[in-house]
């Protein structure tokens, strides 16, 4: 079945003339964009682009300086960061974790960590947990809330290929389960390329958008990258990864 075209799909959020300063910095300016309904959309772009800030705003995170965002009325948002700093010595299980989404106590806390292939480890510390593990904690949480939009934020940085792989299916699984659209940043570009519905190149302002053929091809994303879609992947490396500036360094700390 092809997607539908995203005229025809409901808005869950949009930005309207968005900007950011930090201090005498502009971080971003003049974002105009939507997430519709069901659909998967990408943002990519180079180190200090700003994508992590426009994911804050558009989760309501962080206040836009200029412009407005629209959220679509009773329209959930989970999120799952870039990183999540947890104090080791904070006795916090996985499974009281869970509870700390705020969704519904009806809600079956047991068959979502089965679901994302987690429930053998509710007793367990979330500061012992391997990358993977956590990570899938934080989508577990943010899946309770049954959200309308999942947000993600590179969900999979620092895991090795098979994690990074099987993470992906689980996200590609539980999207068409409950039907919801996904919003992520992501440094692995044949994922985007494959995936996506739609593609937003970002460098400050909004460079090009659009199904991602259209994007890879654009004049604006050629010039960021260079070399197209499989050399722009090796630009994405996590090792490579350790410059960002304030606008992407905004981690969300608990304890």
């Amino acid at each position: 079945m092809r997607p539908a075209k995203r005229r025809d799909l409901v808005s869950l959020v949009c930005t309207q003339g968005v900007g950011v300063r930090f201090g005498g910095r502009r971080i971003l300016r003049d974002i105009d964009l939507s997430i519709r309904n069901r659909e998967i959309v990408t943002i990519v772009g180079p180190n200090g682009s700003g994508k992590t800030t426009l994911l804050r705003v558009l989760i309501g995170a962080q206040v836009p300086t200029e412009g407005k965002v629209v959220r679509k009325a009773g329209a959930n948002i989970g999120y799952v960061p870039q990183r999540l700093a947890i104090d080791r010595t904070m006795p916090l299980t996985v499974a009281r974790w869970l509870r700390l989404s705020g969704a519904p106590k009806a809600v079956d806390y047991q068959h979502m960590a089965e679901r994302v292939g987690i429930a053998q480890l509710l007793g367990e510390q979330m500061g012992s947990l391997s990358g993977g593990e956590f990570q899938r904690a934080l989508l577990a949480q943010a899946l309770l809330t049954q959200p309308a939009l999942l947000v993600l934020d590179e969900p999979t940085q620092g895991l090795d290929q098979p994690a990074i792989a099987s993470f992906y299916r689980l996200i590609e699984a539980v999207r068409k389960e409950i039907e919801c659209a996904v919003l992520m940043v992501s440094h692995d570009l044949h994922v985007v390329m494959r995936s996506s519905d739609h593609v937003i190149c970002l460098n400050g302002h909004v460079c090009c958008e659009g199904p991602p053929t259209v994007v890879s091809a654009a004049p604006e994303y050629q010039a960021l990258f260079g070399f197209g879609a499989e050399g722009a992947l090796a630009l994405y490396r996590h090792e490579h990864d350790h410059s960002h500036d304030h606008a992407d360094e905004a981690d969300s700390r608990v304890g």
